[in-house]
């Protein structure tokens, strides 16, 4: 009786293995991340528009549902990130091209403390509003585990595009004047 045990509890963990692997592949063409929706052309509503989350160095708020009518390019960054800090003077430098054409950088600030961050934001001469994601909710709705991670949301809250890793202006360059080119 006990040769059969360990044999018979291979062939159930085999079973299960096979039954998981078949459920991955039969799911695999219905994936409904962000990533996959904007890769297809689906463009799929910011997730948390509606979360007031507490502006850095600032008793007020800011909602990304309040921002609706404008382009957004919503940037998670931390202070610790060494490619958050190459990335943030191409940010600044957009910012001040955005002015005028009802569009805005929001940096979102991710596993940081609001001292670290604020000192960030001085030392990089950063002039765009930065929220605090303080619990992480905010930016793991988004599918974010790690900084830098930037995301294009158009005039209608819709994410256009999205980068998963450090921004340059070229990508900038190429992305944003078909967004911006379209009415609300």
């Amino acid at each position: 009786m006990r040769r059969l045990v360990v044999p018979g509890l291979v062939i159930v963990a085999a079973a299960a293995l096979l039954a998981l692997l078949g459920f991955g592949v039969a799911h695999q063409g219905s994936d409904s991340s962000i990533d996959a929706a904007v890769s297809k052309g689906h463009l799929p509503m910011a997730p948390s528009a509606n979360v007031a989350l507490p502006l850095l160095g600032s008793a007020g708020t800011e909602k990304l549902a309040e921002l609706r009518g404008k382009v957004v390019v919503l940037n998670v960054f931390a202070s610790w990130c060494g490619p958050c800090k190459d990335e943030a003077p191409i940010l600044e430098q957009e910012q001040q091209r955005l002015k005028g054409q009802n569009a805005t950088i929001l940096g979102v600030t991710y596993l940081d403390n609001s001292s670290d961050s604020e000192r960030f934001v001085r030392q990089q001469h950063i002039s765009y509003p930065v929220i605090r994601d303080v619990s992480g909710n905010f930016v793991r709705s988004f599918g974010t585990t790690g900084v830098p991670e930037t995301f294009v949301i158009n005039r209608q809250g819709r994410i256009a595009a999205l980068r998963r890793f450090q921004i340059d202006g070229t990508w900038l360059s190429q992305t944003l004047p078909a967004i911006l080119a379209q009415k609300s």
